[in-house]
């Protein structure tokens, strides 16, 4: 039942989100210092991430098709299909739900604990539309760029940790990541990246939101946010795959 009551109450706040939004100018200078937040400071640790698993996904492909009959530009086209189809949409998302959930859930129950939520409702703002709605729609707008800027690095990476490792060489890796590639895998990629940007932000800021209590709650809505985005995110990675893959 308690499932049931919180599923309720995120979509009557997601309503509330949605339902009156606060004047544009006030909006853009939120949307642009979330978009910095959300955007720009995440873009070290993804491409941190990026090198290590694009070279970590080559080395591994390169060692578990050690046959003679099996090409070696099958490394290249394994690593980018890895990478465009399931590690920069999702693996990437996750780790965003730790970086990026953690950091809004902390910052909107501070705002619940010290009151101001409660004097922006007493001013008669929509403090639902006010304090989230920009995460959302930063979140969606500029995660699919961390997503494509991800498989890049992530390919460049495959590449320099295959090539300094000798399990392939420049020309049989740019084969493999050149043949037969399907442009819908950055659809694909791009589709759940959305749907994930918004679980990240609805869901965190959806814990926070609700904080009651001190110091103490809002570190366990910082925490309860990361583990339920990862939750819904890995789901909805799932339902997505089905209905678009099939």
């Amino acid at each position: 039942m308690k499932l049931f009551f919180h599923i309720g109450r995120y979509t009557v706040l997601l309503f509330k989100v949605f339902s009156k939004p606060e004047k544009s100018k006030v909006f853009f200078i939120n949307l642009f210092k979330e978009l910095e937040l959300i955007g720009v400071n995440s873009l070290g640790i993804v491409a941190i991430i990026s090198v290590f698993m694009g070279s970590v996904i080559t080395i591994q492909t390169a060692y578990n098709i050690e046959n003679p009959l099996l090409p070696k530009y099958l490394i290249g086209l394994t690593a980018r299909d890895s990478i465009l189809l399931e590690f920069s949409s999702t693996i990437v998302c996750l780790i965003l739900a730790g970086k990026v959930g953690s950091n809004i859930a902390s910052e909107i129950g501070t705002m619940r604990v010290t009151e101001q939520i409660d004097a922006l409702e007493i001013m008669g703002v929509n403090s639902a539309s006010f304090v989230i709605f920009p995460k959302i729609i930063a979140a969606i707008f500029i995660i699919p760029f961390l997503t494509i800027f991800s498989s890049i690095i992530g390919i460049f990476g495959g590449w320099l940790g295959g090539v300094m490792a000798g399990v392939t060489s420049t020309e049989e890796y740019v084969y493999g990541i050149q043949y037969s590639f399907n442009a819908f895998y950055v659809f694909y990629a791009l589709v759940k990246t959305s749907a994930f940007a918004f679980i990240i932000t609805s869901v965190s800021s959806y814990q926070g939101y609700f904080v009651s209590g001190g110091a103490l709650e809002v570190g366990k809505a910082s925490t309860k946010a990361v583990v339920y985005s990862s939750i819904v995110i890995l789901l909805f990675n799932l339902i997505l795959t089905q209905l678009i893959l099939s």
